[in-house]
């Protein structure tokens, strides 16, 4: 039902910044909480970040706290993840998920999310 898109991943220099961008299409976009996951090679997928419905609620988890941002525009049915200060360990393809339950609680485990994009790949060079 919600196909997403990630854009935005590339390869940068340790301390660089990149911005990544999700767009979504199907259903009603304003009324899913969206969550951003990686995964490194031969790593399980982990958590980054989670956004509510209307974007006035965010979460990130402890490793990048400082550094991203999730946000997201509504009229543009996208979700955005700003990296600054990237580390080499910040290397992975990247995804966006949606969350199709009605409610504001955000979540950060995989089977939390019923939609997924395809990924976007990040290289952080030391």
């Amino acid at each position: 039902q919600v196909q997403l898109v990630e854009s935005g991943g590339g390869l940068v220099q340790a301390g660089g910044s990149l911005r990544l961008s999700c767009v979504a299409s199907g259903g009603t976009f304003s009324r899913y909480n969206m969550g951003w996951f990686r995964q490194a090679p031969g790593k399980e997928r982990k958590f980054v970040a989670a956004i509510n419905c209307s974007g006035d609620r965010t979460y990130h988890t402890d490793s990048v706290k400082g550094r991203f941002t999730i946000s997201r525009d509504n009229a543009k049915n996208t979700v955005y993840l700003q990296m600054n200060s990237l580390k080499p360990e910040d290397t992975a393809v990247y995804y966006c998920a949606t969350d199709l339950r009605n409610g504001d609680s955000l979540y950060y485990t995989e089977g939390s999310y019923s939609y997924w994009g395809q990924g976007t790949q990040v290289t952080v060079s030391s």
